[in-house]
Order: structure tokens, then C-alpha cells, then sequence
């Protein structure tokens, strides 16, 4: 099998990694486990890609599993300006990346282990 379970069903492992993909996508920096770091980086180097074409099927495919949260608040002019994940993830992170082929993320490992378990820590961020 090309991918880990993270000793979860399905949906449950799907759900964790939209939602660990969309938090690194709005904050650019997250601490999880090496496993899970490992797995969060394959989709969410599949968001930046899709993001870097730009077009329709593209912000579409996104959207189907980038969550709509919200990502940033400011204020412009009197206006205030919202400003969710999937769009942060096509205006802001994809050009960035625009002559980069792969290779968005990096990931460092912790020195300390999580109390309880001691599972290895990584933070994993946008390079």
C-alpha cells in the first residue's frame, strides 16, 4: 500500500489530513508527528501544485479538500478584507513557488518526543 493508515478508518484519516493540510496551508508552520508530518506533506505539496496552475478544474479540485476556514483578517480603506485558506493558497502561496518544481515543504525534527507516547515530533513548514 502507497500510504500509511495512522491507525485510523478512512474517513477519520482523510478528515485529519484536510484538516493538517489546511492548517499548514493558513499558518505556514505546524508541529505534528514525523508519521503524520510524512503523509501531510504529500497533499499538501498537491495543493501548492494545484495552485501553481491556476485555472478552474484546478481551484475546483482544491476546494473539494482544502477546508473553508478562514485564514486572514485585515482592514483596507474602510473595507475589511476575508480571506480563506483555498484563497491564501492560490494568491498568496502558489506564486511564490511559480519557478520551483516540488520540494515546498520542510520538515525538522524535535528533540523532545510527545509526553505520553513518546511519538517523535516534527515541524513541518512551507520553505
Amino acid at each position: 500500500m502507497a500510504y500509511r493508515k495512522l491507525g485510523r478508518d478512512s474517513a477519520h484519516r482523510k478528515a485529519m489530513l484536510r484538516e493538517l493540510t489546511t492548517q499548514l496551508i493558513m499558518n505556514e508552520r505546524i508541529v505534528t508527528t514525523e508519521t503524520r508530518a510524512k503523509e501531510v506533506r504529500k497533499t499538501t505539496e498537491k495543493m501548492i501544485t494545484l495552485g501553481k496552475r491556476g485555472d478552474l478544474s484546478a481551484r475546483r479540485k482544491a476546494a473539494a479538500f482544502v477546508r473553508n476556514e478562514i485564514a486572514d483578517i485585515h482592514e483596507e480603506n474602510d473595507a475589511v478584507v476575508v480571506k480563506s485558506a483555498l484563497q491564501k493558497l492560490f494568491s498568496d502561496i502558489a506564486p511564490r513557488y511559480k519557478d520551483r518544481n516540488g520540494g515546498y515543504t520542510r520538515m525538522y525534527k524535535m528533540a523532545n518526543p510527545r509526553k505520553g507516547d513518546a511519538a517523535p515530533m516534527v515541524i513541518i513548514e512551507l520553505v
